[in-house]
């Protein structure tokens, strides 16, 4: 049921109210702040008695006529300036507190304070949080023009069991028009997760590594041993730029179809599905399910349904509207661009956003261009006719440039640059597909990118629940390590002495042949049994996320999955959902943490000579 007005206009309220504070502040010094705040229902401004706006000529905000590069290359265009008046005198209070680095640390501890006293999480333990935004490449937010938005899987999410659910039986019932045998089938959304790819050669489903070894595999619906593993992949990595072969599941739309290929090898592995329908192999299977699937969408009776009681399939994300408005207030130019036709678009985007709008606001006023049917990723890559939706019908009219508030159907992104005036890192577009919305828009535009993976979320809970877990199976590998060690420089001693070489050491020369045997054997047996209580936990590694499949982002204990190699590689920031945006603000620098290195940690642990030096000259 739709929210009333006067409830729409509270519900803002209320969450407004728990994310702001109506402030008046008293400048006493430049490093204090003296605060008097209260809960506001009217207003969420920051009023400030020293001074509220640019306008007062104390600020100035840099233009891209006038903007540089930064110490880590970003671009200054958005930063906020001094205006030369009255700082001499400010500037000569910071020069008698002493150095910049003392000033900074004294700075740095009172903001920390006053962020702890308004309940407001710092950038940094925002990081420690499911619901973080986490930084591949650095990204200055205030150097962002435009923000384009994806409609499905990123400004609304579906409940994967309901969308996806219905998704599958809708293939399925064209699967079984044509004559192949699904009874006895249900959608089962634990068979398989984001980030894998189909073999479609095999019959398989493979989570590979970030190299593209693959490290776990399923045939069907059946798991596969590491030994057959081994002789089906060892000599072989996922590619894929052979998309005859490879499929990879970009995106959360995919799971209804894996569920039902996969599930559909097990029939034709069974002999089950009849001769008349041709000589189908894994590959022929494969394009019969997604013919299936297309037909489910393109006929609309899945979107109709969804249209009709969209409560059923999307959760509500109160926040999310809030975060764009800020963003739009901050000056950035909102942009929606879906490849969602125009009445889904409407319609899904009513129920989403009007409710969570203050004063009568409609999710139109939030963006200054909409696009719909823009058939990505070839909207990134080459020229399409644009249209203008001119009636609430979706009747339309050819045109060759975007207005500002205006509905289009189709065109480029070359042709958004060319309406906006710019182009290139100037915008920033968010997405939840890692090949149609991230990797061709960063590829063709060098636009910045980032990427929504609810996943995430639910994986930072399993990491934490996991924590115990993998600390004692980290603990064991260690102590394998170390009596491995041992265990291989007595065996290159008995090797030696075979020989009639001296061992290693003297000691180790010395050791007579009964001590130098049982304590390789013994040595032996330890290792074994470490094995035994080794392995299993490996395999068990992940299955709080999913216990085929293990986590999203991880391939074995410590290598990145495969998924997550394209997402460092092509989404500049990636989070949970668009809303998360909330808890930071427009002006945000995201800073990409320190990448380490194999030898790292060697150099870290190895002490420094002019330091050891020093200590012996003490």
């Amino acid at each position: 049921m739709a929210m009333a007005a006067t409830d729409s206009a509270a519900y803002y309220q209320d969450v407004t109210s728990q994310q702001r504070w109506r402030m008046n502040i008293t400048l006493l010094r430049p490093s204090s702040l003296s605060l008097f705040y209260f809960p506001s229902s009217t207003t969420k401004k920051l009023t400030c008695r020293r001074c509220t706006a640019a306008s007062d000529g104390v600020f100035s905000v840099t233009p891209p006529s006038k903007a540089d590069f930064d110490y880590l290359g970003q671009s200054t265009k958005g930063d906020l300036n001094l205006i030369n008046l009255g700082i001499g005198e400010t500037e000569r209070r910071l020069d008698g507190r002493g150095p910049i680095e003392d000033v900074a640390r004294m700075e740095a501890q009172e903001a920390e304070h006053l962020l702890n006293h308004l309940g407001i999480p710092d950038p940094f333990s925002s990081r420690y949080s499911p619901r973080g935004i986490f930084c591949t490449r650095t990204l200055n937010l205030r150097s962002i023009t435009a923000i384009g938005y994806d409609m499905d899987y990123t400004l609304m999410h579906y409940n994967v069991a309901a969308w996806e659910g219905r998704a599958y039986d809708y293939c399925m019932d064209n699967l079984k028009t044509m004559g192949f045998p699904v009874d006895g089938l249900s959608f089962d959304p634990e068979l398989v997760i984001r980030g894998l790819v189909i073999d479609k050669e095999k019959g398989n489903l493979v989570k590979a590594d970030r190299f593209g070894y693959v490290k776990r595999a399923m045939h069907g619906t059946t798991m596969l041993s590491t030994q057959t593993l081994s002789e089906m992949y060892g000599r072989e990595l996922v590619d894929l730029r052979k998309e005859s072969r490879w499929e990879f599941l970009n995106t959360l739309f995919s799971v209804s179809e894996a569920v039902a290929y996969m599930q559909l090898v097990d029939r034709l592995d069974e002999g089950a599905i009849a001769a008349d329908l041709g000589p189908l192999d894994y590959k022929g299977l494969y394009k019969a399910v997604g013919k299936a699937l297309f037909r489910a969408h393109v006929e609309g009776q899945l979107k109709s349904e969804i249209m009709s009681k969209p409560e059923l399939f999307v959760e509500p994300d109160p926040e999310l509207p809030l975060a764009l408005l800020d963003q739009k207030e901050a000056g950035k130019k909102l942009l929606l661009i879906t490849n969602s036709d125009y009445h889904y678009t409407e319609k899904m985007m009513q129920h989403s956003f009007n409710r969570f709008l203050p004063n009568d606001m409609s999710w139109r006023d939030l963006f200054d261009i909409v696009i719909v049917s823009a058939r990505k990723p070839e909207f990134f890559q080459m020229a399409h006719p644009m249209y203008e939706v001119v009636t609430g019908e979706g009747l339309m009219r050819p045109c060759f440039k975007a207005d500002s508030g205006g509905v289009y159907s189709g065109g480029s992104a070359q042709m958004v640059e060319k309406s906006l005036g710019i182009q290139g890192d100037e915008i920033l577009y968010v997405g939840d597909h890692i090949y149609t919305d991230v990797s061709q828009s960063k590829v063709h535009l060098r636009w910045r990118t980032a990427l929504i993976c609810r996943e995430l979320e639910e994986e930072y809970s399993a990491l934490v629940h996991s924590r115990g877990h993998r600390t004692t199976l980290i603990e064991l590998i260690n102590q394998k390590e170390l009596v491995g060690d041992l265990f291989n420089q007595l065996r290159l001693a008995l090797q030696r002495r075979s020989k009639g070489r001296p061992a290693q050491t003297v000691a180790a020369t010395h050791m007579d042949d009964k001590e130098l045997n049982e304590s390789i054997q013994k040595l032996l047996i330890v290792m074994q049994r470490l094995d035994n209580k080794i392995g299993p936990m490996m395999e068990s590694d992940g299955e709080l996320f999913n216990k085929r499949w293990g986590f999203l982002s991880r391939a074995g204990l410590w290598d990145k999955s495969h998924l997550m190699r394209q997402i460092e590689k092509y989404a500049d920031i990636y989070t949970s959902r668009v809303s998360n945006f909330l808890h930071y603000t427009p002006f945000m620098y995201f800073r990409a943490q320190e990448q380490t290195l194999a030898h790292d940690s060697y150099s870290f642990h190895h002490p420094n000579r002019g330091d050891a030096d020093s200590e012996d000259e003490e």
